[in-house]
């Protein structure tokens, strides 16, 4: 009897896709979906089907997308960052995954994640605050009920929070103060920090970062 191959322990990571190419093969929902997603983190997009949703169409018009009403070839992943198949037909999925890796192309099968090399995840975005949810592609149902149960916890105030952060960071850069992960972990009093963000209080917050760290930067030299 066949033993059968454990299932892949996927490593997290954030991609930085602005400017870069990145091709959906594939023209219905399910490829508007992930187009609408690229889109959002900055990606050149092509689009490769035959046959096209209207809102496919409706992109490719606004110049967010660029569409080749055709079926699929291999030299449509030449310089490609990464692919995306999304067709309906599981052994065209089957050889565009086969071709990008022979082109060394990062690939995703929808719904197939034995032939991809990577999965999304379902995510909850607040500014550049970004949670991932994944179950190594084992119930995106799952993924997806734990993401709405995050997006009630999480407001736009973890937005706001990081841009704060950020300023304070570069502002302490400037002055040469170098503060250490421990000192910042015991600053960011996170109900304390969003209570006065949902309150309008930003310049409070930018405040008491400040006099906490630096505080404590000058009581350990």
């Amino acid at each position: 009897m066949n033993k059968k191959e454990p299932s892949p322990v996927y490593y997290p990571i954030f991609l930085n896709i602005n400017n870069k190419r990145c091709v959906v093969i594939g023209g219905g929902q399910v490829a508007l979906r992930k187009v609408k997603t690229l889109l959002e983190y900055g990606a050149r997009i092509d689009v490769i089907s035959p046959a096209l949703c209207p809102e496919l169409i409706v992109l490719a018009g606004n110049r967010q997308a660029r569409i080749s009403s055709r079926h699929y070839q291999p030299r449509d992943l030449a310089k490609a960052f990464l692919v995306i198949a999304a067709t309906d037909n599981r052994e065209t999925n089957y050889q565009i995954a086969q071709e990008a890796r022979r082109q060394a192309v990062l690939v995703n099968v929808v719904d197939d994640a034995e032939n991809s090399d990577f999965i999304l995840s379902a995510t909850v975005r607040r500014g550049d605050v970004t949670i991932a949810i994944s179950t190594a592609g084992r119930s995106p149902a799952l993924a997806r009920k734990i993401r709405t149960q995050l997006e009630q916890d999480f407001g736009e105030e973890y937005a706001v929070l990081a841009q704060l952060i950020g300023e304070v960071r570069r502002e302490l850069k400037q002055r040469s103060v170098r503060i250490d992960k421990e000192t910042w972990q015991d600053a960011l009093e996170l109900n304390l920090l969003t209570g006065l963000v949902k309150q309008g209080q930003t310049e409070k917050v930018r405040d008491l970062l400040v006099k906490h760290l630096l505080k404590q930067h000058n009581e350990v030299r």
